[in-house]
């Protein structure tokens, strides 16, 4: 089934700091002499009124923010709440721990660390769309921070054989909603996911994928379609569910661009999230956005003949994964000049993972 159009009708995210602001209360005198709060970390999101410790000191978001690391400067969404020391809050015990803030509404995967806003920090037991910590006792239990990384973003523990220093360099331009924490969380859906066979090959599909969503999401700094007069023709009515979101709901999103009512609905079954009705989540939560990328990467042909995951695993090369994602549009000459878009890059990132790209390249 169709899937999306090209990168020319992508559109930019406006991810809104609206809606996030909270007043910052004046600091006491007794402040300055309080125990560092959870250490800052350039991945995860805070939003108005949450803190985090940076060099020495403790800060607090007046706004929603990601990847602006704290200070006077900047755009000055962070307000300086004084020096401080001692051991860091939620039972760290003098660590520095680096685990997210709980963020509500964000999909949580089994095992994710975060850091509720009274100061402790709590694992998933099981996958949940952001419940609250202390009311889902059943989705969340109390967590001990004893270092940093872990679960919901604070390191790579999914076996994803990217870096983030790595993806970083892949990805000089990206916005912050593409964030590694998030591509991170999305991996552990699919275990197969770049963990299948040689290092070689676990490396090609990684650097296979990357280089694919590179193209769709003009390296990871677009978010919907550009041209919102095309919003309205991916809505199918034969399918018996329709379009419960809108006649223009189902317009390409995230860094696959996923695209039309069928699709949302597919990957949304398959993901355990409601995307039919919901299909903005795409947009504004980055593990959800790059979710659907991996479910189509790993379970879906598209117009080609085998998903790319099989593409890669089974030797038949980049180009494959190629026609699967955009086939004829593309493929034997279809439009040369966006299949080399997508070689270029996918040597570029083998290239900075030291393994080669190995055959087949072009579809």
């Amino acid at each position: 089934m169709p899937r999306k159009r090209m990168l020319s009708i992508l559109a930019t995210i406006g991810v809104a700091a609206a809606g996030f602001a909270a007043a910052i209360l004046p600091m006491s005198a007794s402040n300055a002499a309080e125990a560092c709060v959870a250490a800052y970390n350039n991945s995860a999101v805070y939003t108005g009124g949450q803190r985090a410790s940076h060099s020495g000191r403790n800060w607090t978001a007046k706004w929603w923010t990601q990847g602006e690391t704290p200070s006077t400067g900047g755009s000055g969404v962070w307000a300086d709440n004084g020096a401080c020391g001692g051991g860091t809050g939620g039972g760290g015990g003098g660590t520095t721990c680096t685990h997210p803030n709980w963020v509500a509404g964000q999909f949580y995967a089994t095992g994710a660390i975060v850091r509720y806003t009274n100061g402790q920090y709590y694992q998933a037991t099981h996958d949940n769309p952001g419940y609250d910590p202390v009311i889902s006792t059943w989705y969340w239990s109390p967590y001990t921070c004893t270092g940093t990384g872990g679960g919901g973003g604070g390191g790579n523990t999914s076996g994803f054989p990217v870096s983030e220093a790595q993806f970083n360099q892949m990805f000089p331009n990206r916005i912050a909603f593409y964030s590694y924490a998030g591509l991170i969380d999305a991996v552990k859906k699919y275990p197969a996911f770049t963990t299948t066979g040689s290092d070689t090959v676990k490396k090609q599909e990684a650097a296979a994928f990357l280089a694919n969503i590179n193209h769709e999401s003009g390296g990871l700094v677009y978010v919907e379609e550009i041209n919102q007069a095309n919003w309205p023709l991916y809505c199918d009515r034969s399918q018996s569910y329709g379009c419960p979101a809108g006649q223009s709901a189902y317009h390409g999103r995230g860094p696959i661009q996923l695209s039309w009512n069928f699709n949302y609905k597919a990957a949304g079954d398959a993901l355990g999230i409601d995307l039919l009705n919901n299909p903005d989540r795409v947009k504004n939560e980055s593990s959800v956005a790059y979710q659907t990328a991996v479910w189509y990467w790993m379970t879906q042909r598209g117009p080609g003949t085998m998903t790319p995951h099989d593409a890669i695993v089974n030797g038949r090369g980049f180009g494959e994964t190629i026609r699967s994602i955009n086939g004829s549009l593309e493929c034997n000459g279809g439009n040369p000049a966006q299949v080399q878009s997508r070689v270029d890059a996918y040597n570029r990132f083998t290239a900075i993972l030291g393994v080669t790209p190995g055959g087949n390249l072009y579809c």
